[in-house]
């Protein structure tokens, strides 16, 4: 060997790697996959501006007034207004459960009080868990009360016009009053942190066995596929209450972040998220040949369970497609539970609704587990 560079040692060298990359379909395929789904979810999942966000109206005053102010609401295109509320009761569960974003409340006498000029009280309610979602919405209300009420506000009411606000305009940021992102932000990375660690950890764990070759050791031995994995899994378990505890006094500790619900559901409801975590993890783990592409395969499950879940950007201001696509995962479920809880002080019927799709995903990943795991090295 000279030590004069040799473009034909040099062509030899990368035929050979780009034979290795064909043979290694996988990371192929995860360095084309990444970067695709990326451009697809920031250019189009994206939306830091939601619009239609879920709206409730208690309407005790059916006057055109009232109704000029709603089909404001509506053509402002920031909220739909989907449900009609016949109590106050009513109205809290429905912005407990989450089931709407906004809540308004038109008072009994309202076109009475509006002809006096006595600027009677429009109270809009919002589920101000996630800042981010309401705050275009809310900073739009000022406005569309006092611009929907012009054209009914003619003749002997013309007056009212001149005046800065017709209407007064209460606004009720709910679970939040402050509008404070850590409120939001640090339940979330509550199961952030746990997506990402569980899976990965646990796609490690039979890919590591593997390769150690340890793996004819533990298929030699009389277990079940089932054994197996809660063998791998309930440690994994252990680490992920630990994780837990970190997190919970680090929010309450350094953030300030309330702790309004139940500890205790929550940690009752959390196994089910770790167990469905790591029962993707043990998934990967029987797919992927090496420990490069467990590692990949966790970070093609994390990257869109970080973005669609609501985390990061509101979920209600993604695309219809979107939406559905992180109704599936696991983490979108499990925010909207630790959220509840800690910020709402949400029971078990409130959260009822968020439970069953975990159980459900944690049962079609554990079938899908069980299937591709295999009892020999074939």
């Amino acid at each position: 060997m000279t030590g004069r560079f040799s473009f034909r040692r040099f062509l030899a060298v990368m035929v050979k790697e780009f034979i290795q990359m064909r043979r290694d379909r996988l990371t192929f395929a995860m360095m084309i996959g990444v970067p695709i789904m990326q451009l697809v979810l920031f250019g189009y999942a994206i939306n830091s501006d939601p619009k239609r966000l879920p709206t409730a109206v208690l309407a005790a005053d059916e006057s055109a007034f009232s109704r000029a102010i709603v089909a404001a609401m509506v053509n402002s295109r920031y909220f739909d207004v989907s449900r009609s509320a016949g109590s106050e009761a009513e109205l809290n569960e429905l912005l407990a459960t989450g089931a709407v974003q906004f809540a308004v409340t038109i008072p009994p006498g309202f076109a009475r009080d509006l002809q006096r000029g006595d600027r009677p009280v429009l109270l809009v309610e919002a589920d101000a868990t996630d800042p981010a979602a309401t705050s275009n919405a809310l900073a739009a209300l000022n406005t569309i009360a006092r611009q929907s009420l012009d054209p009914e506000l003619t003749g002997p009411l013309a007056p009212l016009r001149a005046t800065p606000d017709p209407v007064e305009l209460r606004i009720h940021r709910r679970y939040n009053p402050e509008g404070l992102t850590q409120y939001n932000v640090v339940p979330g990375l509550m199961g952030t942190i746990l997506t990402m660690t569980m899976v990965m950890m646990t796609a490690l764990a039979v890919t590591r066995e593997r390769e150690r070759g340890t793996m004819e050791n533990l298929l030699a031995m009389p277990v079940r596929p089932f054994e197996v994995m809660l063998g791998k899994i309930i440690p994994f378990i252990l680490v992920g209450y630990v994780q837990v505890v970190i997190i919970v006094l680090s929010a309450k500790l350094l953030f300030g972040v309330p702790i309004v619900g139940s500890l205790f559901l929550l940690s009752v409801v959390m196994i089910l998220f770790i167990a469905a975590n790591l029962a993707v993890g043990f998934t990967f783990s029987t797919v992927a040949k090496n420990q490069l592409q467990a590692m990949q395969m966790s970070f093609f499950f994390f990257l869109p369970s970080m973005l669609l879940s609501g985390f990061m950007f509101p979920f209600r201001g993604m695309p219809g497609w979107a939406q559905a696509i992180g109704e599936v995962l696991p983490l979108t479920h499990f925010l909207r539970i630790v959220r509840g809880i800690l910020l709402k002080g949400s029971g078990l019927a409130d959260i009822m609704g968020e439970i069953w799709p975990l159980a459900a995903f944690l049962v079609a990943v554990t079938v899908v587990a069980l299937k591709r795991y295999r009892q020999t090295l074939d």
